[in-house]
Protein backbone atom coordinates (compact mmCIF):
# COMPACT_ATOMS: atom_id res chain seq x y z
CA UNK A 1 0.00 0.00 0.00
CA UNK A 2 1.45 3.35 -1.00
CA UNK A 3 1.99 5.83 1.80
CA UNK A 4 -0.10 8.99 1.95
CA UNK A 5 2.58 10.57 4.12
CA UNK A 6 5.21 12.85 2.66
CA UNK A 7 7.49 13.63 5.60
CA UNK A 8 9.08 11.81 8.52
CA UNK A 9 9.78 14.29 11.30
CA UNK A 10 12.61 12.97 13.42
CA UNK A 11 13.74 13.67 16.93
CA UNK A 12 17.45 12.91 17.41
CA UNK A 13 18.53 12.48 21.04
CA UNK A 14 17.24 9.22 22.48
CA UNK A 15 15.52 8.43 19.19
CA UNK A 16 18.25 8.05 16.56
CA UNK A 17 21.24 8.51 18.86
CA UNK A 18 21.85 7.02 22.31
CA UNK A 19 22.58 10.36 23.94
CA UNK A 20 19.99 11.14 26.62
CA UNK A 21 22.20 10.18 29.55
CA UNK A 22 25.15 12.07 28.06
CA UNK A 23 23.07 15.24 27.86
CA UNK A 24 21.92 14.81 31.45
CA UNK A 25 25.50 14.33 32.66
CA UNK A 26 26.64 17.44 30.80
CA UNK A 27 23.92 19.50 32.48
CA UNK A 28 24.80 18.12 35.92
CA UNK A 29 28.47 18.98 35.33
CA UNK A 30 27.64 22.50 34.15
CA UNK A 31 25.33 23.18 37.08
CA UNK A 32 28.01 21.95 39.50
CA UNK A 33 30.62 24.23 37.99
CA UNK A 34 28.30 27.15 38.70
CA UNK A 35 27.62 26.11 42.28
CA UNK A 36 24.32 24.28 41.80
CA UNK A 37 23.96 20.71 42.99
CA UNK A 38 21.30 19.07 40.84
CA UNK A 39 20.74 15.33 40.81
CA UNK A 40 21.20 13.29 37.66
CA UNK A 41 17.69 11.86 38.12
CA UNK A 42 16.13 15.33 38.16
CA UNK A 43 17.90 16.39 34.99
CA UNK A 44 17.38 13.06 33.24
CA UNK A 45 13.60 13.31 33.44
CA UNK A 46 13.74 16.68 31.68
CA UNK A 47 15.94 15.64 28.76
CA UNK A 48 13.95 16.25 25.60
CA UNK A 49 13.07 19.75 26.68
CA UNK A 50 15.31 22.62 25.65
CA UNK A 51 17.49 24.63 27.98
CA UNK A 52 14.82 27.34 28.01
CA UNK A 53 12.72 25.00 30.14
CA UNK A 54 15.32 22.76 31.78
CA UNK A 55 17.25 25.54 33.50
CA UNK A 56 14.29 27.24 35.20
CA UNK A 57 12.76 23.89 36.14
CA UNK A 58 15.94 22.78 37.92
CA UNK A 59 17.59 25.86 39.44
CA UNK A 60 14.76 28.39 39.03
CA UNK A 61 16.57 30.97 36.94
CA UNK A 62 15.81 31.96 33.37
CA UNK A 63 18.01 30.70 30.55
CA UNK A 64 18.34 34.24 29.18
CA UNK A 65 19.67 35.59 32.47
CA UNK A 66 23.45 36.13 32.63
CA UNK A 67 23.92 33.04 34.78
CA UNK A 68 21.54 30.99 32.65
CA UNK A 69 23.43 31.89 29.48
CA UNK A 70 26.74 31.04 31.16
CA UNK A 71 25.48 27.65 32.30
CA UNK A 72 24.05 26.82 28.88
CA UNK A 73 27.32 27.78 27.22
CA UNK A 74 29.30 25.68 29.71
CA UNK A 75 27.01 22.70 29.15
CA UNK A 76 27.54 22.91 25.39
CA UNK A 77 31.30 22.97 25.83
CA UNK A 78 31.29 20.04 28.26
CA UNK A 79 29.01 18.00 26.03
CA UNK A 80 31.12 18.62 22.92
CA UNK A 81 34.43 17.82 24.61
CA UNK A 82 33.55 15.03 27.06
CA UNK A 83 30.46 13.22 25.87
CA UNK A 84 29.90 13.73 22.13
CA UNK A 85 32.95 11.71 21.02
CA UNK A 86 31.56 8.64 22.81
CA UNK A 87 28.12 8.70 21.20
CA UNK A 88 26.83 6.34 18.55
CA UNK A 89 23.60 5.96 16.63
CA UNK A 90 21.25 3.25 17.79
CA UNK A 91 21.67 0.00 15.82
CA UNK A 92 20.02 0.19 12.38
CA UNK A 93 19.25 3.91 12.66
CA UNK A 94 20.89 4.53 9.31
CA UNK A 95 19.05 1.60 7.75
CA UNK A 96 15.72 2.92 9.05
CA UNK A 97 16.33 6.35 7.56
CA UNK A 98 17.29 4.83 4.23
CA UNK A 99 14.11 2.71 4.27
CA UNK A 100 11.96 5.76 5.00
CA UNK A 101 13.62 7.66 2.18
CA UNK A 102 13.20 4.72 -0.20
CA UNK A 103 9.49 4.77 0.61
CA UNK A 104 9.36 8.36 -0.63
CA UNK A 105 9.39 10.19 2.68
CA UNK A 106 11.40 13.37 3.16
CA UNK A 107 13.54 13.21 6.30
CA UNK A 108 13.29 16.34 8.44
CA UNK A 109 14.75 16.77 11.93
CA UNK A 110 12.60 18.31 14.68
CA UNK A 111 14.78 18.65 17.77
CA UNK A 112 15.19 20.80 20.87
CA UNK A 113 18.95 20.74 20.28
CA UNK A 114 20.75 23.84 19.06
CA UNK A 115 21.64 24.01 15.38
CA UNK A 116 25.42 23.69 15.81
CA UNK A 117 25.03 20.80 18.24
CA UNK A 118 22.66 19.01 15.87
CA UNK A 119 25.22 19.17 13.07
CA UNK A 120 27.86 17.63 15.33
CA UNK A 121 25.47 14.94 16.61
CA UNK A 122 24.40 13.82 13.15
CA UNK A 123 27.99 13.74 11.92
CA UNK A 124 29.14 11.77 14.96
CA UNK A 125 26.35 9.26 14.37
CA UNK A 126 27.03 8.98 10.64
CA UNK A 127 23.55 10.18 9.69
CA UNK A 128 24.22 13.69 8.42
CA UNK A 129 24.11 12.80 4.73
CA UNK A 130 20.57 11.42 4.93
CA UNK A 131 18.74 14.48 6.25
CA UNK A 132 16.97 16.92 3.92
CA UNK A 133 16.04 19.67 6.40
CA UNK A 134 15.93 20.47 10.10
CA UNK A 135 14.20 22.59 12.69
CA UNK A 136 16.02 23.17 15.98
CA UNK A 137 15.65 25.30 19.09
CA UNK A 138 17.22 28.07 17.00
CA UNK A 139 14.07 28.09 14.83
CA UNK A 140 11.53 28.22 17.66
CA UNK A 141 10.56 30.57 20.45
CA UNK A 142 9.72 27.69 22.78
CA UNK A 143 11.20 24.19 22.90
CA UNK A 144 9.25 20.95 23.34
CA UNK A 145 6.71 20.17 24.70
CA UNK A 146 5.47 23.37 23.06
CA UNK A 147 4.71 22.73 19.37
CA UNK A 148 6.97 25.44 17.93
CA UNK A 149 9.75 23.13 16.75
CA UNK A 150 7.35 20.67 15.12
CA UNK A 151 5.57 23.53 13.39
CA UNK A 152 8.91 24.92 12.21
CA UNK A 153 9.81 21.48 10.83
CA UNK A 154 6.51 21.32 8.94
CA UNK A 155 7.26 24.75 7.53
CA UNK A 156 10.73 23.63 6.44
CA UNK A 157 9.20 20.59 4.74
CA UNK A 158 6.39 22.65 3.22
CA UNK A 159 3.80 20.11 4.27
CA UNK A 160 0.56 20.00 6.20
CA UNK A 161 0.35 18.27 9.60
CA UNK A 162 -1.70 15.43 8.11
CA UNK A 163 1.12 14.67 5.67
CA UNK A 164 3.72 14.07 8.38
CA UNK A 165 4.50 11.58 11.14
CA UNK A 166 6.80 12.43 14.03
CA UNK A 167 9.24 9.92 15.53
CA UNK A 168 10.31 10.58 19.11
CA UNK A 169 11.21 9.03 22.46
CA UNK A 170 9.89 11.38 25.14
CA UNK A 171 6.52 12.58 26.42
CA UNK A 172 7.64 16.01 25.20
CA UNK A 173 7.87 14.76 21.60
CA UNK A 174 4.38 13.29 21.92
CA UNK A 175 2.87 16.43 23.44
CA UNK A 176 4.52 18.78 20.96
CA UNK A 177 3.39 16.69 18.00
CA UNK A 178 -0.20 16.41 19.18
CA UNK A 179 -0.37 20.15 19.77
CA UNK A 180 0.88 20.66 16.20
CA UNK A 181 -1.72 18.25 14.82
CA UNK A 182 0.89 15.68 13.79
CA UNK A 183 0.61 11.93 14.30
CA UNK A 184 3.46 10.61 16.46
CA UNK A 185 5.28 7.29 16.84
CA UNK A 186 7.06 6.65 20.13
CA UNK A 187 10.21 4.67 20.89
CA UNK A 188 11.07 3.11 24.25
CA UNK A 189 14.83 3.39 23.75
CA UNK A 190 14.94 6.88 25.26
CA UNK A 191 14.11 5.43 28.66
CA UNK A 192 10.41 6.23 28.96
CA UNK A 193 7.58 3.78 29.63
CA UNK A 194 4.57 3.23 27.40
CA UNK A 195 2.29 5.14 29.77
CA UNK A 196 4.65 8.11 29.51
CA UNK A 197 4.23 8.01 25.72
CA UNK A 198 0.43 7.95 25.88
CA UNK A 199 -0.99 9.68 22.83
CA UNK A 200 1.45 8.09 20.40
CA UNK A 201 -0.30 6.20 17.60
CA UNK A 202 2.20 3.34 17.90
CA UNK A 203 5.14 2.51 20.17
CA UNK A 204 8.20 0.41 19.26
CA UNK A 205 11.24 -0.67 21.24
CA UNK A 206 13.75 1.23 19.11
CA UNK A 207 14.68 2.10 15.53
CA UNK A 208 15.57 -1.54 14.81
CA UNK A 209 12.11 -2.68 15.94
CA UNK A 210 10.44 0.05 13.88
CA UNK A 211 12.45 -0.85 10.82
CA UNK A 212 11.36 -4.47 11.07
CA UNK A 213 7.71 -3.43 11.33
CA UNK A 214 7.89 -0.42 9.03
CA UNK A 215 5.43 -1.73 6.46
CA UNK A 216 2.60 -1.70 9.01
CA UNK A 217 3.67 1.45 10.83
CA UNK A 218 1.95 4.87 10.67
CA UNK A 219 4.71 6.04 8.34
CA UNK A 220 3.53 3.79 5.52
CA UNK A 221 -0.18 3.17 6.10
Amino acid sequence: MATTKKVALLDVDGTLIDSNEAHALAWVDAFAQHGHEVSFAKVRELIGKGGDKLIPETIHIEKDSPEGRAIAKQRSAIFAKTYLPQLRAFPEARELLRALAAAGLELVIATSAQADELTALLKQAGLDDLIQAAATSSDAKESKPDPDIVIAALRAARCRPAEAVMLGDTPYDVEASIKAGVQVVGLRCGGWKDEDLAGATAIYDDVRDLRRHLAGSPFLV
